[in-house]
């Protein structure tokens, strides 16, 4: 079993409301995701909320999509106090490993997280992600083997020296969806967006 986590507990400093909330047509970013992953075929999406929390819950129950919310309420503490509250949420015996993205990146396909699991269940990386040239996009599969090694990284640096530790060619892949890449954590990105249709 792989579940997803959709990180959407920050302050959304940068964009000045909270990105979950946000409109995306007749969607929220939140809801896109949810909605995303769902399509993928990916069945326990966790949702990590910490401020507005319960604004952000309220607006996904109007969009006929299901999740489960997970509460941080250390969420200024940063992102990967948020990870490892999602973690905890998913981490049985019955899941290989999760898929993690932040609410900040609406637009990727369900054709990519389709494309993240089957590279998982061929390669057995201990990390699956998405590449364009020396980018890498969301989401972002960890297997469970090294879930104990995120929790144990220093709080400062987060998960990502575990996950640059772990990252090889087998797990790497190139996608030409753009919106596996596109952070949208501004005015200017959101508007951007909204201008060009990219919905």
């Amino acid at each position: 079993m792989i579940p997803a986590i959709v990180l959407a507990a920050g302050k959304s400093t940068r964009m000045g409301r909270p990105k979950a909330t946000l409109p995306l047509a007749a969607e929220t970013f939140l809801s896109r995701i949810v909605r995303t992953f769902h399509h993928a075929g990916v069945d326990d999406v966790v949702v990590v909320v910490g401020h507005e929390a319960q604004a952000i819950m309220a607006s996904l129950s109007h969009a006929g999509v299901s999740a489960r919310f997970v509460l941080n309420p250390d969420y200024e503490s940063g992102q990967f106090s948020s990870l490892l509250k999602g973690l905890d949420a998913v981490d049985t015996a019955e899941v290989s490993g999760a898929l993690v993205t932040l609410v900040d990146v609406p637009l990727v396909t369900a054709a990519t997280v389709r494309a993240v699991i089957e590279r998982y269940q061929r390669t057995h990386a201990p990390i699956v992600r998405p590449t364009r040239g020396r980018e890498h996009g969301h989401p972002v599969l960890i297997e469970r083997s090294i879930f104990g090694e995120i929790r144990a990284a220093d709080p400062p640096g987060g998960a990502k020296p575990v996950i640059r530790a772990y990252a090889s060619p087998a797990g790497d892949f190139d996608v030409a969806d753009e919106g596996a890449f596109l952070d949208i954590d501004t005015p200017e990105a959101y508007e951007r967006v909204i201008a060009e249709g990219r919905l």
